[in-house]
């Protein structure tokens, strides 16, 4: 949708039409002979994960004995 404030445009310098007899006609292009060349695709294959995965893809929680349940790792008395 155009703004009706948008039409100066056309008065400004540079924005007139070309006029038609000065129009140069270009030549297409030829086509490229001979048909194209596969592209040779690659086959996916799944990663091996670092760690071991529950059915939805993340980690498999594991009780580690150096960390809380947050995460936290517990800190031990110098002995």
């Amino acid at each position: 949708m155009r703004d009706k404030k948008d039409n100066a445009t056309f008065d400004l310098p540079g924005f007139d039409p070309a006029p038609q007899s000065d129009a140069v006609v270009l030549a297409p292009e030829p086509k490229r002979g001979g048909p194209r060349p596969r592209r040779i695709v690659l086959k996916q294959e799944q990663m091996p994960l670092l760690e071991d995965t529950d059915a939805t893809g993340l980690p498999v929680w594991t009780r580690d004995p150096n960390l809380d349940l947050t995460g936290l790792p517990i800190w031990q008395p110098d002995t």
